[in-house]
């Protein structure tokens, strides 16, 4: 399952760092920043708890860049 969500992210770089520490966290298959249009979008393993994988997925995001933001 593929779900968008609105992000708050400042440069580009931090972008990429939040799409690294997306697709790092378990339960995700794959994961796209677009710094641009402030989105985040996230294709999920099947099965995998949707929220708590987002939960984790935020938690993963502030310890690279603590003043980002995803908006679940």
């Amino acid at each position: 399952m593929k779900k968008t969500y609105r992000i708050e992210v400042d440069c580009a770089a931090c972008a990429l760092k939040m799409e690294q520490a997306v697709k790092s966290t378990q339960g995700v298959k794959d994961a796209t920043v677009g710094f641009m249009t402030q989105k985040l979008c996230v294709e999920f393993l099947e099965g995998a708890d949707e929220a708590q994988v987002m939960r984790q997925a935020r938690k993963n995001c502030k310890k690279v860049e603590s003043d980002c933001e995803i908006y679940l």
